[in-house]
């Protein structure tokens, strides 16, 4: 179970990299205005997403295989899984967004500022500062 919860752990961060990344990419498209440097940008940020969607299907696997392993989450004093699942959720509705996001740069249909990708980055960092706590600290 050590080497499920190793390659967990590899897979969260490697697709938290993606999720810190792919924003700022969207910062950058909605400041440009030369064509050539947003096609460069939207090609970074498509094949980024297409690649921390790879990622996070193991990740989110592997997380799987570890509730259902050790029985997290039943019973009294668990409720910190139930609060993570819930931040699991709000992070794949949060990929699923930049997924919508990218197709509105493509489609070129951005209406929103760079100051608000700039909020909108902040996003994956607060969660994952929740997660954290929930999985290590346990505060209820």
């Amino acid at each position: 179970m050590l080497w499920i919860k190793a390659l967990h752990i590899v897979f969260i961060a490697s697709w938290f990299a993606g999720l810190f990344y792919l924003p700022r990419i969207f910062v950058n498209l909605a400041q440009e205005v030369e064509a050539n440097a947003s096609e460069r940008l939207l090609l970074m940020a498509r094949k980024l997403y297409r690649f921390m969607t790879i990622l996070a299907v193991p990740a989110l696997g592997l997380g799987i295989w570890l509730w259902m392993g050790y029985g997290i989450g039943r019973g009294p004093g668990n409720g910190w899984m139930h609060a993570k699942l819930a931040i699991v959720l709000l992070l794949i509705g949060y990929h699923h967004a930049c997924g919508s996001i990218l197709k509105k740069f493509e489609g070129q249909r951005n209406t929103r500022s760079h100051v608000w990708y700039r909020y909108f980055n902040e996003v994956p960092v607060v969660l994952m500062l929740i997660a954290v706590i929930l999985v290590v600290v346990k505060p209820f």
